[in-house]
């Protein structure tokens, strides 16, 4: 298949949610993607935070064969070594207590806004609040969660009881939060809102309040998670602990897997509230046993570390179109004075794949096991690109 027929196979067959780059990959290695033509790009994206080992790692490769072999899905009536092993190394190195498995990022919100919920409604307190320009997926409690009114048309009434607060406002946040309020749901960086990093302070805070009022903290670490921001998970950057945090993208290394690791106080689930016909499927959670593995490495993450300083002494140079590089590890965002999209389109053309985090903000998810020399690379085409305006 060559790109003009998957242009006019995509426009017969499937509905229009996406608008694709002019662009058909066809194969992923290391930091690498091929097209139809077989043009290499440097993978400065990672299919949105998702192949944190790089494309097509040995180890995944391996681990997803075997299991594929043995046993390919059985439903959660019944026990499951791969998925049950998972759970055991998952709670472990995020020093919760439970964990319950689901297939994305969005399932793993709609999860936690169901025990927000639960654990509420005894104590008449109903109310969840999140974030303004924060993104909690697409299903209808995670675009409801979402304080981001674009992405509300169309879908209204949204589900009600939810609220939102001004993001890094402390003030607001003691006003918005109240004694019936279930739940506060915070993203350590806002991904789709800009990559905007939490202050400190407004973590601190948050969680004091939260203690004070009764009210269950939520972290969406769907895109913080799994060593993106040098640590396994963001709030281990900040030494918060949140009551309950979300978790997909990285998690399965390619595969769709998701995760709600909850607190003892916060996991309120019993028999009958909650389920997924294929959370925790063996193939998938393999996978994220090997990603685990490999991510929770004092060496790794320490790497991870030292990348993230790389790229941010190589992007903080003056450039007339860059108006701000921030983030936090290997989740950066350049803000542009003029539309992202745009350097995105130039971007392929050089061989460097990048997304967007809004109309000016151009957004690098890099593979965690990128080198330096590829991140040298990669700085380098993207002012390039920049150079084409």
């Amino acid at each position: 298949m060559n790109l003009s027929e998957a242009k006019l196979m995509a426009n017969e067959y499937m509905m229009h949610t996406y608008t694709p780059y002019d662009v058909l990959f066809v194969k992923g290695e290391g930091s690498y993607l091929y097209d139809d033509n077989n043009k290499s790009y440097l993978d400065l994206f990672s299919g949105i935070a998702v192949n944190n080992l790089g494309n097509c790692h040995n180890s995944l490769v391996k681990a997803i064969t075997n299991q594929a072999k043995t046993l390919m899905h059985v439903s959660n009536l019944y026990y499951s070594e791969p998925a049950l092993k998972t759970a055991q190394a998952l709670v472990e190195v995020s020093k919760m207590d439970k964990v319950f498995f689901c297939n994305s990022g969005t399932e793993a919100n709609e999860g936690a806004l169901k025990l927000a919920r639960l654990y509420g409604q005894p104590k008449n307190k109903q109310k969840v609040v999140s974030a303004i320009n924060s993104f909690h997926g697409r299903t209808f409690g995670g675009l409801s969660l979402t304080g981001q009114t674009k992405y509300h048309q169309g879908f209204q009434p949204i589900v009600p009881g939810i609220t939102y607060t001004s993001f890094n406002d402390i003030a607001a946040l003691k006003r918005d939060l109240t004694t019936d309020t279930a739940a506060l749901f915070l993203e350590c960086v806002q991904g789709e809102g800009g990559v905007r990093p939490a202050t400190q302070e407004y973590l601190e805070t948050a969680r004091k309040l939260c203690d004070d009022l009764d009210i269950l903290l939520i972290f969406d670490e769907v895109q913080t998670g799994i060593g993106r921001t040098g640590e396994f998970l963001a709030y281990q950057v900040y030494g918060i602990k949140p009551d309950i945090i979300t978790l997909a993208k990285g998690l399965g290394g390619g595969l769709p897997f998701g995760a709600i690791l909850a607190n003892k106080k916060a996991a309120v689930f019993s028999p009958g509230t909650h389920a997924s016909t294929f959370g925790g499927n063996p193939v998938a959670a393999a996978a994220a046993n090997v990603v685990i593995s490999e991510v929770s490495q004092a060496k790794f993450l320490t790497e991870v570390k030292e990348k993230a300083t790389l790229f941010d002494d190589l992007l903080n140079k003056p450039h007339p179109l860059i108006k701000e590089v921030r983030g936090l590890g290997l989740m950066l965002g350049i803000e542009l004075s003029i539309p992202a999209n745009l350097v995105v389109k130039e971007a392929l053309k050089e061989g460097v794949v990048v997304g967007t985090a809004g109309e000016n903000v151009l957004r690098l998810l890099p593979p965690l096991t990128i080198t330096k020399k590829e991140i040298e690379k990669g700085v380098e085409l993207i002012f390039k690109a920049l150079s084409r305006f």
